[in-house]
């Protein structure tokens, strides 16, 4: 069982969008996170830990100078931690509904810098609000996605207000009354001080969400930077993943000679599957059907867009296990 969930997250981390990606980073942080709030729990006796605290504080924002300035990386990562369930929840959830809407409209690319930013802009309004306003002494901590949800939310309100979706109990609504709603509910938050962190970072979310949708109706995309950097960075990635040309040329393929004919030669040729055929039974034109004579052999690249092809026609769901042990395959050697 365990290892069918690990290959479904790895296939929906791999060929899925960048909302369910994001879903699953904060899924897998939250877990490991409360189970090392259980080992540290047990031992300390079932008592709070110290250094447990110790250990999220150096992941979580904070509102103090010195541990922003030797923590740098806070900044990202406070927005993926989550210690609470229904804290992690309600995020996953709005993300779910509003993100899904959001990469269809304006391009799945957008997705993941528009998050990076909603949580920034969301921690600089709670760190500027701490540093001037008397919200209590001493620096506070910050973690979780509602800056970056909200961020997202406020954009897919804004570029589809008459989109509905239907709620529980309330039947189909509008997107422009659900983020009206939310936006207020959280400016007549600010006049109580439980959670007021976090009322300041969804401020913060809502606002940067207000400025990307008004300056990309004006022609200019605030994410495009950040999208050319995180495209550095995975091509970075996969270079550093990828083979030296001497491997690649040491590890080339070798032909095996058998009676002065290569295997390759002596070897029938190889059906073609018979999901390459349409729905109904019917071959390609020009090409004879996969269930008798011979069959041109199929390449690496034919074989991957068969599969495409399938499921495009057919749904996911209607791959066979091999045909998914090749996707899952091919997709790991890009």
């Amino acid at each position: 069982m365990l290892q069918s969930i690990w290959d479904d997250v790895r296939r929906e981390f791999s060929f899925g969008n960048m909302i369910n990606k994001i879903i699953i980073v904060n899924v897998a942080v939250f877990l490991v996170v409360n189970i090392l709030w259980m080992v540290f729990s047990v031992a300390a006796g079932h008592t709070e830990s110290s250094a447990f605290r110790t250990l999220v504080q150096w992941f979580s924002g904070s509102s103090d100078w010195w541990h922003m300035l030797t923590r740098p990386w806070t900044l990202v990562t406070y927005m993926f931690l989550h210690e609470g369930f229904f804290h992690l929840l309600w995020n996953m959830l709005y993300l779910f509904w509003f993100g899904r809407i959001f990469g269809d409209l304006l391009g799945d690319r957008r997705v993941l810098p528009l998050y990076l930013m909603g949580g920034a802009a969301g921690f600089l309004a709670y760190f500027i609000a701490f540093n001037v306003g008397n919200f209590g002494a001493g620096g506070s901590f910050i973690i979780g996605a509602s800056g970056a949800v909200f961020c997202i939310l406020t954009a897919t309100g804004i570029f589809a207000p008459d989109y509905s979706i239907r709620l529980f109990f309330l039947g189909n609504i509008r997107l422009k009354y659900i983020v009206f709603f939310a936006v207020m509910v959280q400016i007549i938050g600010l006049g109580n001080l439980n959670n007021i962190g976090g009322t300041f970072a969804h401020i913060g979310g809502i606002i940067m969400g207000v400025l990307f949708s008004f300056y990309l109706r004006q022609g200019t995309d605030l994410t495009q930077s950040l999208q050319n950097f995180l495209a550095w960075l995975q091509n970075k990635w996969n270079n550093l993943l990828a083979p030296s040309q001497e491997h690649k040329q040491q590890r080339g393929p070798h032909a095996a000679y058998r009676s002065g004919r290569s295997v390759k030669e002596t070897a029938g040729p190889k059906k073609r599957p018979s999901f390459m055929t349409k729905v109904g039974g019917s071959a390609p034109k020009g090409e004879p059907t996969s269930d008798g004579g011979n069959q041109p052999e199929m390449t690496h690249q034919e074989e991957l867009d068969a599969i495409l092809d399938k499921i495009k026609e057919r749904g996911y769901n209607s791959l066979t296990k091999k045909e998914r042990d090749f996707l899952f395959r091919a997709s790991n050697q890009k």
